[in-house]
């Protein structure tokens, strides 16, 4: 279905889609980038030559490959452009009723055979689709921030997407020298939905006042292994994203309690202390502010660590349960697309299934709240004995 022939469009010059088309280009398609406004083009186009000289001076492109790369991409403000695309992959803001208007021109203005994919992180493919006169024809692509570095990408069929249009999209995009998966529709998809606790639980905790935030970001880098703690990655990767990622999650389960968000946060937000990006989230990133110590206490540190990795297993073994994606898609999303340190399912059957299930269990007897159920999945492997490997 898709050759190195086929012209790959691009909606939306942000950082995302930027990133997307230069992966595209890189591969060998000849790319368009299109968006209504011109200065965000303009500088799409200098971040793009930006980007590239670095990987010059690295010497991981020679001067030759960076200019035929950016000659292969073309920046417009005309929707028509598109009308040659053979794949269109739309990274704009996180707003289904935007989405569908986009998506009913896009396939005004292109031919029968075109795909388009959205590369929405939260929202239903199914309902974008729902937009067009052929959903068959629309799917998930599913890139994440830096789409140049970062090597995964979730591939997410609506329920009307033809088996072959997946097929092919996975292949185009493994082409592209990525790694993906295959996720079923539904919120969040693997690693946003899998991801939440890693920041909602240990919210609960700083909120309970159990340890403050450099302690939780210490213990879950020192003891866990991962590579950011959770506060720091929120700080890094935005409250206006991830608030409102994990508000739409929350809302798309019908409010469940696992899923909900916290007030902490929210206050952030609201603020407009959005992390690194303003000098100001759950740290105070300006000048002359110091970063708070952590208390380095080993006991503290690993009921933080326990606490927060059972409830990450709890939502990965149910996003196996619920079919959502393989085990092995399930493990591989989360270290390559959060750079978990290990598999969580894999980390599961190492801690002993026994033994998480005890652990939510006593959080469940603790606080009485559904937000601790465990899942049905783990109490059924541990009455069989099984292991997820």
């Amino acid at each position: 279905m898709f050759t190195k022939d086929t012209i790959i469009g691009v909606v939306g010059s942000g950082a995302m889609g930027s990133g997307i088309a230069q992966v595209a280009a890189t591969a060998g398609h000849s790319t368009i980038v299109y968006d209504t406004n011109n200065t965000a083009l303009e500088q799409s186009k200098k971040n793009l030559t930006i980007s590239l000289n670095k990987l010059v001076e690295k010497q991981k492109l020679t001067t030759e490959k960076s200019q035929s790369i950016q000659q292969r991409i073309k920046f417009t403000n005309q929707i028509q452009d598109f009308n040659s695309c053979g794949l269109i992959i739309e990274a704009i803001i996180e707003n289904i009723e935007i989405k569908k208007t986009v998506f009913k021109e896009l396939e005004s203005i292109t031919n029968n055979t075109c795909v388009l994919a959205t590369n929405t992180s939260s929202l239903s493919i199914t309902s974008i689709a729902a937009s067009c006169q052929k959903p068959e024809k629309v799917l998930g692509i599913h890139f994440f921030n830096p789409a140049t570095i970062m090597p995964l990408v979730e591939i997410i069929p609506g329920i009307a997407t033809e088996n072959n249009i997946t097929i092919a999209c996975q292949t185009l995009i493994n082409s592209w020298g990525k790694t993906t998966v295959l996720a079923k529709d539904t919120p969040g998809f693997i690693v946003n939905r899998v991801a939440r606790p890693y920041y909602s639980e240990a919210l609960r905790i700083y909120e309970e006042q159990i340890a403050d935030m450099a302690t939780i970001d210490w213990a879950l880098k020192e003891y866990g292994g991962f590579k950011m703690g959770p506060f720091e990655l929120m700080d890094l990767i935005g409250h206006d994203v991830n608030y409102i990622v994990t508000e739409t999650v929350w809302k798309q389960f019908y409010y469940d309690p696992r899923f909900k968000p916290s007030l902490t946060q929210k206050r952030l937000l609201e603020a407009n202390f959005l992390g690194k990006k303003t000098g100001r989230g759950f740290y105070d990133y300006r000048e002359g502010k110091r970063m708070p110590e952590p208390k380095k206490d080993e006991v503290l540190a690993k009921y933080i660590l326990n606490r927060v990795l059972c409830m990450l297993i709890n939502e990965a073994a149910d996003t196996k349960y619920l079919g959502i994606a393989t085990t092995e898609d399930i493990d591989l999303a989360m270290t390559k697309g959060v750079n978990y340190p290990k598999g969580l399912l894999k980390w599961a059957d190492e801690i002993g299934l026994e033994t998480i299930q005890a652990s939510l269990n006593q959080l469940y007897n603790d606080y009485q709240e559904d937000r601790y159920r465990c899942c049905i999945l783990i109490n059924q492997m541990v009455k069989q004995a099984k292991r997820f490997y």
